[in-house]
C-alpha cells in the first residue's frame, strides 16, 4: 500500500486552526479524537474525490446524500449553470421551490405539505 501524501493538507489544517475553532466548521470533520488529519478536498468527479495532496478516494459520504448522481455529473452541472445565471440566492420565494415541492409530493403522495430548510436547526424549529 502506498503512503498517502499529506503535506499540503497538514499546512492547510495549521492555517485553518489560526482562524477557525479546531480548524473545522463542523464537529463531524474534527479528527483530534480519532487521530489523523482532516481531508481538504480540492475536486470531485463521479464517485471519486481528490484531496489537496492529490490523493484519490472513493467518496462513501456523498455529501450525506445530495450527490446521489455522483460529483460533477454533466446534466447536473448544466442545470446548476443555467439556474445560477439567473441568480443564486434571493431570500424570497421562487417558482423553482414550488416545482420541487410538487415533484416531491407527486413522488410521495402521503406528503400533504412540506417545508424545505437549510439546517437541522431550521427543521426542528419548523417542526416545533
Amino acid at each position: 500500500m502506498t503512503e498517502l501524501k499529506r503535506d499540503r493538507s497538514r499546512t492547510l489544517q495549521a492555517r485553518a486552526e489560526r482562524s477557525i475553532v479546531g480548524g473545522v466548521n463542523s464537529p463531524a470533520r474534527a479528527f483530534m479524537s480519532v487521530g489523523g488529519d482532516p481531508l481538504f478536498i480540492e475536486r470531485a468527479e463521479g464517485c471519486h474525490i481528490w484531496d489537496a495532496d492529490g490523493n484519490r478516494y472513493i467518496d462513501f459520504i456523498g455529501s450525506w446524500g445530495p450527490m446521489i448522481m455522483g460529483h460533477a455529473h454533466p446534466v447536473i452541472k448544466q442545470a446548476v449553470s443555467e439556474t445560477a445565471a439567473r441568480g443564486v440566492s434571493f431570500g424570497t420565494s421562487t417558482s423553482l421551490e414550488i416545482d420541487l415541492a410538487e415533484k416531491i409530493r407527486a413522488m410521495m403522495p402521503s406528503i400533504e405539505l412540506l417545508r424545505m430548510v437549510n439546517s437541522g436547526t431550521e427543521a426542528t424549529m419548523s417542526a416545533v
